[in-house]
This record gives C-alpha cells, sequence and structure tokens, in this order.
C-alpha cells in the first residue's frame, strides 16, 4: 500500500495561508493541531489547546515561548548576528500556516510529525 501524500495527511485543515498576525488572529481559539510550510513542504507541526494564541506565540514570542520560534532563530543565527524576534517573525512571514481544530491535537501531531520527519520539530518520534 502507497504512503498517503501530504495531501491526504493535511485533508481536513484550512487552506494554506500566509502566516502573518492577522492570519494568527482570525484562528480558532480551539484545541487543534497546526502546521508551517516553507515552500510548500511542511516545516513545523504543533499542537495546542488554543490554536489562535499558540500561533500568535510563534510570531511574537520569545525563544523560550515557542520551539518554532527556537529553531528557526537558531539557523538564522548560523547566517550572521543572533536573530531577534523581528527577524524570526520575518521568516516566517514568509511562510504559509493550515491548521485544524481537534479534540486530540497531541494524537494528530504526532501522527503527522511521523509521517512528515518536519526539520523544525525537534523531538522527531523513533518508528516502531
Amino acid at each position: 500500500m502507497p504512503a498517503p501524500s501530504n495531501h491526504d495527511l493535511l485533508s481536513g485543515f484550512t487552506p494554506a495561508l500566509s502566516y502573518t498576525r492577522d492570519v494568527a488572529a482570525s484562528a480558532p481559539q480551539a484545541p487543534g493541531v497546526h502546521v508551517v510550510l516553507g515552500g510548500g513542504v511542511v516545516i513545523y507541526v504543533g499542537y495546542t489547546r488554543n490554536l489562535r494564541t499558540r500561533l500568535r506565540q510563534h510570531l511574537t514570542g520569545n525563544r523560550a515561548s515557542s520551539v518554532l520560534h527556537d529553531q528557526v532563530g537558531r539557523e538564522l543565527d548560523k547566517l550572521g548576528p543572533v536573530a531577534t524576534s523581528e527577524d524570526i517573525a520575518d521568516w516566517l512571514g514568509r511562510c504559509e500556516v493550515r491548521w485544524r481544530t481537534d479534540d486530540n491535537p497531541e494524537a494528530a501531531k504526532h501522527a503527522l510529525v511521523l509521517a512528515l520527519r518536519p526539520r523544525f520539530n525537534r523531538q522527531v518520534p523513533k518508528l516502531p
């Protein structure tokens, strides 16, 4: 049996939207799973109890409050001086985001990380 495509794995998610503060503010205040895409490829999968708050944290938070913010910052640090929160938000602003509400977002994230192996997820579960 062939592996599911990214399209199949992201069934039920919103269409890809530019990752901006306005888009983050439009996300529901509900539990769910979210993906960040760079060049059409899933680069991060996260889950939360409040999509709106979490998407905003990734953009405007700090390295201690967001794994994604920290991981992007580490990549940008390699290119020159230590990346600021604004540098990280600008980089993420060139990405896209998709989400779906989910009553068990942690399990959904786990399955997506296993299947997609996104570059900015720090801990990729081991295959059984």
